[in-house]
């Protein structure tokens, strides 16, 4: 049995293939920068479906946020190989998933919008990354968490639409439990990256549309255009922002002279096909 994961910050999605049959199954995300082995293996053993098949999976591949370097590595690989005793477990970084998800034969930048962000270059063999990422508090323009922050500034300062500010107070938003979400409680990127639904329903307020338009404009710049040969290079974008923020991104790519390829919401079935093919070849 085969079992591929792919996880953000907020949750993984999961496949199992067994005999050409597929099964889905959803988590909650692990990223070894916020949660330990306890809260990984506290999650799984509460996932009656994945306890029903954990014996029988026979290789694990796991792509997470956050799984960049080794010691991160080995928090969500000590993690899996205790629950699925019987399975090779290899874990890496979720932008070798978005890279495999979206490489169709030619060298590609390929981004993550989703909770946070990030990109790569991949040329069917090797990935680099000309800058790094630098997370939620420093970076992630375009994500979720980057549009959940303004979004909170913007309602604390007072400068939000009458509509969107009458949404957050109907949910009980005060500076008092924003503090205590944002600095004191655990998970602080998903907490905010929730807010980005609003920004959503609201996006043809101008408001929206100038801060959705910074921020992507923004990612370009900093996350894209600092490959060489950007503007010969397609560019395909995975995660939920990008494809919720699709015909956004698609005026923005026009406007700064980037090829844009495909905008994938969920990489995992591609994913999937990857390392089917890859077994095949080998």
């Amino acid at each position: 049995m085969l079992l591929v994961a792919e996880s953000g910050s907020t949750k993984a999605d999961w496949m199992l293939v067994d005999n050409g049959n597929e099964t889905i199954f959803v988590t909650m995300g692990f990223n070894p920068y916020f949660h330990t082995k306890e809260d990984i293996l506290h999650e799984l053993n509460g996932n009656y479906d994945l306890t029903i098949i954990k014996d029988e999976v026979t290789e694990l591949y796991f792509y997470g946020a956050g799984c960049s370097i080794p010691e991160l590595n080995a928090i969500v690989k000590s993690s899996l190989s205790s629950y699925f005793t019987n399975a090779l477990v290899k874990v890496d970084h979720d932008l070798k998933a978005c890279a495999y998800a979206c490489y169709s034969g030619l060298p590609e930048i390929a981004c993550i919008l989703g909770t946070g962000s990030n990109s790569c270059y991949f040329d069917g063999k090797n990935l680099s990354e000309a800058i790094p990422s630098v997370g939620h508090i420093l970076g992630d323009e375009g994500s979720g968490s980057y549009f959940g922050k303004r979004i909170l500034s913007d309602f604390l300062y007072k400068r939000l639409p009458a509509p969107m500010t009458e949404e957050l107070e109907d949910l009980g938003l005060n500076k008092e439990v924003i503090v205590e979400n944002v600095y004191m409680q655990p998970n602080a990127n998903v907490y905010i990256a929730s807010f980005m639904p609003i920004l959503i329903r609201h996006k043809k307020l101008q408001y929206c549309q100038n801060v959705i338009k910074e921020g992507i404009r923004k990612f370009i710049n900093i996350h894209v255009k600092c490959y060489d040969k950007y503007d010969e290079t397609q560019v395909n974008f995975v995660g939920s922002m990008s494809y919720l923020l699709k015909e956004e991104l698609k005026e923005i790519c026009e406007e700064e002279g980037i090829e844009l390829g495909k905008i994938i919401r969920k990489p995992l079935q591609n994913l999937v096909q990857f390392h089917l093919q890859q077994q095949q070849a080998s």
